[in-house]
């Protein structure tokens, strides 16, 4: 079956960096388009980054824009997110998820994805 393990998350003071890893099993990695997104507490779940497949680009939500950055090594079957430049407001818990159906698109709707990890914690204090 399909699994997600997010690792990396942290306490970390504005300013700082931190690189989350999600390691994926059970489905051809390569192929399908991976998504990270974060929920701070009481707050929806929100799109940060995607990646499509091999070859696919790169699409970020403007808040994140210019200070996360999202990759994949296929060889790993793990996709990144190096997060630098941290805000207090980047505080929330984690998560990686993979859209099954799409090989390059990148969906933004958390709807869309069906699996995910457990996420982890990444707070940043001011």
């Amino acid at each position: 079956q399909v699994q997600l393990v997010e690792s990396g998350g942290g306490l970390v003071q504005a300013g700082g960096s931190l690189r989350l890893s999600c390691a994926a099993s059970g489905y051809t990695f390569s192929s399908r388009s991976m998504g990270w997104f974060r929920q701070a507490p009481r707050k929806e779940r929100e799109f940060v980054a995607g990646l499509g497949g091999t070859g696919g680009i790169a699409y970020y939500a403007d808040s994140v824009k210019g200070r996360f950055a999202i990759s994949r090594d296929n060889a790993k079957n793990s996709v990144y997110l190096q997060m630098n430049s941290l805000k207090s407001e980047d505080t929330a818990v984690y998560y990686c998820a993979v859209d099954i159906n799409h090989a390059f698109a990148i969906v933004t709707t958390p709807a869309d994805y069906a699996y995910w990890g457990q996420g982890t914690q990444v707070t940043v204090s001011s």
